[in-house]
């Protein structure tokens, strides 16, 4: 099942409230579709809401495994809403292994929902990580199509692609970061990655 906005933010309402219910707490930081339709900054529904990271005691640690009892009522809410068993997933953790964005800290939104509480990778971030899976998946795909949505500058799109650089130095890749560039207008791209 694909989750709008509204969708969504009930999914997490109903996931904080059955955490806070158990006596728990999670902290985790969010990126790609799903946290654009937290931000409003997109409006395509996603079946999933993808974890980077996850805090405790004020540092970021990978967000995979999700502990167990965090986990657990996850797959519990997801089955009591008709959700995929991965509604919630780590499939972007590895973004931590090789840094986030310069400053990624300071352009967090902060999300509550019960005892769950949601830090929202910003619009600048989510363009560098946009950019990353649009040359992953080339041609045309969601994040292509994500990525068009946050009307990135050409100073982004550089910015972001130096960034992904640092989690991909193969010549193929940048390569594929060159036509994506392209398709944004960037023509001169390759003369500063």
């Amino acid at each position: 099942m694909r989750m709008d906005r509204l969708k969504l933010e009930q999914a997490l309402g109903t996931l904080g409230a059955v955490l806070e219910q158990r006596g728990l707490r999670f902290e985790a930081v969010a990126v790609g579709g799903s946290s654009l339709l937290l931000l409003g900054l997109g409006t395509r529904p996603t079946r999933d809401l993808d974890l980077v990271a996850r805090i405790e005691g004020g540092s970021y640690v990978r967000a995979d495994p999700l502990p167990e009892p965090v986990a657990q009522a996850c797959a519990d809410v997801g089955l009591s809403l008709g959700l995929a068993p991965d509604w919630i997933n780590a499939g972007p953790a590895s973004l931590l292994d090789l840094g986030l964005p310069q400053g990624f800290e300071g352009r967090l939104t902060t999300c509550s929902f019960g005892g769950l509480t949601l830090h929202v990778a910003g619009r600048r971030d989510q363009i560098f990580f946009k950019l990353y899976a649009a040359v992953d998946q080339w041609p045309r795909s969601k994040h292509q199509a994500d990525l068009e949505r946050l009307d990135p500058t050409r100073d982004e799109l550089l910015a972001g692609a130096r960034w992904a650089r640092t989690h991909d130095p193969s010549e193929p890749f940048r390569q594929g970061l060159i036509r994506v560039l392209a398709e944004f207008g960037v023509e001169d791209g390759d003369a500063h990655i």
